[in-house]
């Protein structure tokens, strides 16, 4: 069986929403952030990283959202949810989520964990002021560029999709309202209304 370990409102939520779309076996274990459980001997012997995702298989630990998403996608072809044997639509799948994480979620970062780039409190003041500005940028983009819809690729639902309806959720934390985004917001919309996504936020509210 596989082990997801978690912790709510991080980006674990998109790799959980897949294993649930794939019907995979999973076990979901929540490291709690609020405790630093993420920095505990236990959790780092399994991810040196300190962070979430991390996916227990039986061939060892993965990390990192995007890689987590393409192993389901290729362990569970049959749930369809990458396009595998399409080299170049596989390779705008996988741009798409590496967009997600190098640039979208960095960016957010800035504004909660500007402690990772500078000491100076003024410098964080500053990062913290100006995140939700380059994030909104980075909306406007998708918005305009890569959400074929109704799905990120168009017609087919894949990875893509829980990874922007999770980055997609963080948009209110940060002050901006989806709205300004018609398309985003409308997607956002629509993967509420899918049984495995209705599903996981069952298990986290529980």
């Amino acid at each position: 069986m596989l082990k997801l370990y978690s912790f709510p409102g991080t980006v674990s939520l998109a790799v959980h929403i897949a294993l649930e779309e794939a019907g995979a076996d999973y076990e979901l274990v929540p490291v709690d952030f609020l405790t630093n459980a993420q920095r505990s001997p236990e959790y780092l012997a399994i991810n040196p990283k300190s962070r979430v995702p991390a996916l227990v298989t039986e061939r060892g630990v993965l990390t990192e959202a995007p890689a987590l998403m393409t192993y389901v996608a290729q362990s569970f072809p049959q749930a369809g949810l990458a396009p595998l044997d399409d080299p170049f639509a596989l390779a705008q799948v996988q741009a798409f989520n590496t967009y997600l994480c190098a640039t979208v979620h960095v960016a957010a970062a800035h504004r909660h964990r500007g402690y990772r780039w500078a000491d100076d409190p003024a410098a964080i003041a500053d990062m913290r002021r100006k995140a939700p500005l380059n994030v909104a940028e980075h909306f406007e983009l998708i918005e305009a560029e890569y959400l074929a819809g109704p799905w990120v690729m168009g017609q087919a639902y894949t990875i893509c999709d829980p990874y922007l309806y999770t980055v997609a959720g963080w948009l209110k934390r940060d002050g901006i309202e989806i709205d300004r985004f018609p398309k985003v917001a409308a997607h956002f919309a629509r993967m509420g209304e899918r049984p495995a996504v209705r599903k996981v936020l069952a298990q986290l509210a529980a």
